[in-house]
């Protein structure tokens, strides 16, 4: 059978999912499991579609505009692949307008960023390498970081924190050059009697030091006593990083954190690094627009194919904010504004193309780690039905994660009939836990499957057993066992 990609194809399709009549409740398993966890049926909602007919085959509060989490990259990873195309790559450049004299250049050295999400300290040295290998021995003028591509470009300030944990990394706001994510490395070891604590990224004048007590607990459970580092400055500018917290005996981890504002450590960073090199600098780094000069170097990220694995898989919050602001850059509407506004514009456009309603739908940066964010699962499953008809479907469907075996799938329904059987995007937010994606049931029949709940007792020990159970008994026997309506 020929399945129908055009744009007025997928629009029917859409209509069936609103309108098709008596599709299955909730499997009765499911509707259980939310009675004993004291959570209402009216907190959740799900549907599931048959991916060839567009079909409904369950539909439960389908139609409610609800907080998706981190399943929200579904909608953000096809539409970059459908407008940017699975072979774009961001870009990271060192230019300089200057001239260079007897190993002097006479001006700034710029790094414009071009949303490179893979410019990693690595890959910064190289480029530095480069302006070294073309006589570069000393900078009189500054180090300018040019980032923006985007704008604003520093939507990090100002901005409250997400949560009670801004350091790590799914909470860092991304600009344009997103500097090995400004993520300090660290390898924390400890044995019986003594925490041992290193820096693995070079940053001038950078001391990280342990005030962690040890304790008897799991090492798996480290962070869970895990506080907000102290940071001290001394006047001779040196800046010392104090862990605080406690530790598990006899563990060792390695972790990144980001409690460096980004213009300290660039800066420190590329200290480190171009004295490393042989270099001299004695300016200054700063944020600012730089005009326009030859290209020293150019990094260039992995393909926009390979990046989504990192939205879809790894779930990474600040590679999936990148995205979206790309987007933004290709708005056609007016020169100018907000690239997150612009990027939202971008996004509506491509649903309307699809013929699929955004009526519910809020956006604020992409990646569904946002209390604003909203979809209906009615919708989110649309979406889905036209992403398996893309003509990038492979590249979108193979960056999800495979029930049972890896992303946020690896240890859920390990030994259930939906292992290996289903590509399924996860979400978890405080009072949210979410699901979608595709499976097969027991016939063989390809289903789109969404399903969301929103309540306070919606932790992830509390919800994540629910909506396993959903996709279990959707795999098993699709809408079997079901009551309609």
């Amino acid at each position: 059978m020929q399945y129908p990609r055009n744009r007025l194809a997928v629009a029917a399709f859409a209509g069936l999912c609103f309108c098709l009549p008596a599709p299955a409740q909730l499997p009765d398993t499911v509707t259980r499991l939310l009675q004993g966890a004291h959570v209402p049926p009216e907190a959740m909602g799900a549907i599931v579609l048959d991916a060839r007919t567009g079909e409904t085959r369950i539909a439960h509060r389908a139609g409610e505009s609800l907080q998706p989490a981190s399943t929200l990259k579904t909608l953000t990873a096809i539409v970059a692949l459908e407008r940017l195309g699975p072979a774009w790559r961001g870009r990271s450049e060192l230019v300089t307008a200057a001239p260079v004299s007897d190993g002097v250049l006479q001006g700034d050295l710029v790094l414009r960023g071009g949303a490179d999400p893979d410019l990693d300290w690595p890959a910064f040295r190289r480029l530095l390498v480069s302006a070294r290998n073309q006589g570069i021995r000393e900078i009189a003028g500054d180090f300018v970081l040019d980032a923006s591509f985007f704008q604003p470009a520093r939507t990090d300030v100002g901005l409250p924190p997400f949560d009670e944990t801004p350091e790590f990394r799914y909470n860092v706001i991304p600009d344009a050059i997103f500097l090995n994510g400004y993520l300090l490395g660290l390898e924390i070891d400890a044995d019986s009697t003594r925490v041992r604590v290193s820096a693995s990224t070079p940053l001038e004048g950078v001391s990280v030091e342990s005030s962690l007590a040890l304790v008897d607990r799991a090492c798996a459970l480290w962070e869970d006593t895990w506080k907000m580092p102290q940071v001290e400055r001394s006047p001779d500018g040196r800046i010392r990083i104090r862990l605080m917290g406690d530790f598990p005996k006899n563990c060792n981890t390695s972790t990144n954190i980001s409690v460096l504002d980004r213009v300290d450590f660039a800066d420190r960073l590329f200290r480190a690094l171009w004295r490393e090199l042989g270099g001299t600098f004695r300016g200054t780094t700063k944020f600012t627009p730089a005009p326009g000069g030859r290209t020293l170097a150019r990094h260039t990220s992995r393909s926009l194919a390979e990046i989504t694995r990192d939205v879809s898989k790894r779930s990474d919050n600040p590679v999936a904010r990148i995205v979206y602001l790309v987007l933004g850059t290709l708005d056609s509407g007016p020169a100018g504004g907000d690239t997150a506004v612009r990027a939202e514009r971008e996004v509506r456009a491509w649903l309307k193309e699809k013929g699929i309603d955004d009526a519910g739908l809020v956006l604020e940066n992409g990646s569904g780690l946002s209390r604003k964010e909203r979809i209906r699962p009615a919708q989110l499953a649309t979406v889905l039905l036209a992403a398996r008809r893309s003509p990038w479907a492979p590249e979108f469907v193979s960056a999800l994660p495979i029930v049972g075996y890896d992303g946020g799938m690896r240890k859920r329904l390990n030994s259930s009939s939906a292992a290996g059987k289903a590509r399924i995007k996860t979400g978890t937010l405080r009072d949210v836990s979410a699901v979608a994606g595709y499976a097969e049931n027991a016939a063989g029949e390809p289903l789109v499957v969404v399903a969301m709940i929103n309540h306070p007792l919606a932790t992830g020990s509390v919800a994540r057993p629910i909506l396993d159970a959903f996709l279990d008994a959707v795999v098993r026997d699709g809408a079997a066992g079901a009551k309609r309506r």
